[in-house]
């Protein structure tokens, strides 16, 4: 049986609808998806890539993100059509995917989590670029990301992560949501059924990061907060060290505890 949080009892209660917090404006406004648009190399360039990890994550993926993976309705053949993933989650935790035009500042892009939306990038990676792209598309964002927002614990988590990073008083807890982000929702690891399995965006769609991740020359690390927001990271090379979680309720409690460490002493 799994060792996800689907099988442990929460320190706290998840709402399965939840609601997005109310973050004030400085929104973004969002693009609209032009689905017809899309060409058929798109869609074979999609094929190409879900084909390639999808059976690999089959044997190395959470099974908490294969399972969301079903939920939002991912097909192996075409481009998610985010209304129709949009649907999905609304039924379940209220999240969103959203179309922007690419990088957006951090302080939008966590008001955006704190509502419950998701900065989605509308274009595919070029097939000449298949390994490796510098900048987010939806492969990334879609088939990485978006399959663990059906899960109402890591939901839960990344709204109030976007919230707190979102007032981030200073450059110190700037890096340290930025490291817990990294070390999380884009390198994470988890523990379940006594193996480690992958689940951050980064290694769930780039097969190099994830065979690294699992492999010999990574240092799998038990996730403690204070290590995490201790470590410093390079964005442009395989990660020597990863933090693996053994369920997603720990994230959350993570985030409390950052945000108890800001308030005033009384």
């Amino acid at each position: 049986m799994s060792d996800s949080h689907s099988t442990a009892q929460p320190d706290h209660e998840h709402s399965g609808g939840g609601t997005a917090m109310d973050v004030g404006s400085g929104l973004p406004e969002f693009l609209t998806q032009d689905y017809l648009r899309y060409t058929q190399e798109d869609h074979d360039i999609w094929k190409l890539l879900y084909s390639r990890r999808r059976d690999a994550l089959r044997e190395t993926g959470s099974a908490i993100y294969l399972s969301g993976a079903e939920w939002i309705g991912l097909e192996p053949d075409r481009l998610p059509n985010l209304n129709h993933v949009n649907a999905r989650l609304a039924e379940r935790t209220g999240w969103a995917a959203v179309g922007v035009g690419g990088f957006m500042p951090p302080v939008q892009f966590f008001r955006c989590l704190a509502a419950r939306r998701f900065p989605t990038t509308l274009t595919v990676r070029p097939r000449a670029k298949l390994d490796y792209l510098p900048e987010p598309d939806i492969f990334h964002d879609v088939f990485g990301h978006v399959p663990l927002h059906a899960d109402p614990v890591f939901a839960d988590f990344l709204q109030h992560f976007g919230a707190l990073a979102a007032v981030s008083p200073g450059e110190k807890e700037t890096a340290e949501m930025a490291r817990l982000f990294w070390f999380s929702v884009e390198f994470g690891l988890i523990k379940e059924g006594g193996r480690t399995k992958v689940y951050g965006s980064g290694l769930i769609s780039s097969h190099g990061d994830a065979a690294n991740a699992l492999g010999p020359k990574c240092e799998r690390r038990p996730f403690d907060l204070d290590a995490v927001i201790a470590q410093p990271y390079e964005i442009d090379r395989m990660q020597d060290v990863l933090f693996v979680v053994e369920s997603f309720e720990q994230l959350f409690a993570a985030v409390e505890t950052l945000g108890n460490r800001r308030k005033p002493n009384v």
